[in-house]
């Protein structure tokens, strides 16, 4: 029974990294949330995951919904009304930045560590 449960224990450790290795860029922003940096502003975003987020634009908490298709999120806020989609590269990660356009224009996104 110990070497059932020691050899248990080594699969369970061995199989860990390979479910991080299983994420796409959309689990990342999902999981960490971003900084959108966009027209001079650092807006940081937080994820929930009932589909819903919060963006804080200077000093005001902006509420808003996501959804994901595949590679690209669309989101909506009082804000930004109507579904805005965008498609997110794939390969990123905590720690990552990459730029986009969007409705406000060409943005950088940094992936929250």
């Amino acid at each position: 029974m110990r070497k059932f449960l020691i050899l248990s224990a080594a699969t369970a450790a061995l199989a860990t990294p390979a479910l991080a290795e299983d994420k796409d860029t959309i689990d990342h922003v999902i999981e960490k949330g971003i900084v959108l940096s966009v027209q001079g502003m650092d807006i940081p975003v937080t994820y929930n995951a009932d589909g819903t987020y919060n963006a804080d634009a200077m000093g005001m908490q902006i509420p808003g919904t996501w959804r994901r298709d595949g590679m690209t999120m669309c989101t909506e806020s009082s804000m930004q009304p109507g579904e805005n989609c965008s498609e997110y590269p794939e390969g990123k990660g905590p720690g990552d930045s990459f730029e986009m356009s969007g409705a406000m224009g060409v943005s950088t996104v940094t992936i929250n560590e």
